[in-house]
């Protein structure tokens, strides 16, 4: 009877905690707008733009992959109880578009990056159906993302338009600064080591941004599948062109790019991890790179660092 007597209570005090945190987090989020994104780098637009009116949730964290990403039954209390939803498009979150589909009929849901004009879009080359929703990582295409959420959150609150204005436009200033500061670092990259190597193939407007070559042992959505003949020709381009470095990406596993490593090893080629980019994620909350400027900056570093 004791040990039951216990156990009621250690619940009982669980439940008082788990309330207290609820409380504290309603209180917190209390007269702003409810946001919530999927990616990050969304969530750390909305944040830049709406500071202190909108309380903002993105249900994608460190490294969770959007292409293969499931809604919980959590996400959808979450998506149903905002104000507003931001996700990408594109088919970034390819197995949730039924779902945003579902919630446009009942409040606010924008795909940024369907606002970027489509003759800026890149084409798979694999499939010319496909559009590379990896826009993020073409800085000035990203601020037409920035834009979008501005004119959104006016729409919605216009009172505090000045605000949204004034936010927006301090946030696409700092992007261009960071912009100024990457092509800075890929400079100091000697032009014929200017080629990009990851697990897949999200980088493509990184490259066509600052002259990089970029090349993916996957396509542009993770679920797509990789086969041994994919392994052996990138081994080749890495012997072939005498590339040193190879990147592994925080959102998927490392066993697809240690394979390259370990082929070219075996063709008498030595290649390096060169690091670890943030790709379809960003980092741990609270850190440098759990921001978009800072995630966006710890790739260029990491870049510049190995193939320099």
């Amino acid at each position: 009877m004791k040990k039951w007597i216990g156990y009621l209570l250690g619940a009982s005090l669980f439940l008082l905690i788990l309330a207290g945190c609820s409380s504290e987090a309603d209180k917190q989020s209390e007269g702003k707008i409810k946001v919530t994104t999927t990616i990050g780098q969304i969530g750390d637009i909305a944040k830049n733009v709406g500071k202190e009116h909108v309380a903002v949730d993105s249900l994608m964290g460190p490294g969770i992959d959007p292409h293969l990403y499931k809604a919980s039954q959590g996400d959808i209390n979450k998506l149903s109880q905002a104000d507003i939803i931001f996700y990408n498009g594109l088919h970034l979150e390819g197995k949730m578009g039924d779902i945003f589909a579902k919630m446009k009929e009942d409040k606010p849901t924008y795909p940024v990056a369907e606002a970027i004009p489509e003759n800026k879009l890149l084409v798979d080359q694999a499939n010319a159906s496909a559009i590379d929703p990896h826009v993020w990582f073409d800085i000035e295409l990203w601020q037409y993302a920035v834009m979008e959420v501005r004119d959104a959150l006016i729409e919605y609150d216009p009172d505090h338009k000045a605000d949204y204005e004034k936010n927006a436009e301090t946030y696409l200033n700092e992007l261009k600064k960071l912009e100024e500061e990457a092509q800075a670092k890929i400079n100091e990259i000697p032009e014929e080591s200017r080629v990009l190597v990851t697990a897949h193939d999200a980088f493509q407007y990184f490259g066509q941004a600052y002259g990089m070559e970029v090349k993916g042992l996957q396509g542009l959505s993770t679920d797509s599948e990789y086969g041994l003949r994919d392994v052996q020709n990138l081994v080749n381009t890495l012997a072939d062109r005498n590339i040193k470095a190879v990147f592994i990406e925080s959102s998927i596993s490392e066993r697809s790019i240690n394979a390259v490593v370990e082929g070219a090893r075996e063709k008498g080629h030595e290649v390096k991890i060169g690091g670890e980019l943030y790709s379809d994620a960003m980092g741990e909350k609270g850190s440098p790179e759990g921001t978009y400027t800072g995630m966006y900056r710890h790739n260029i570093e990491t870049i510049a660092k190995a193939l320099k």
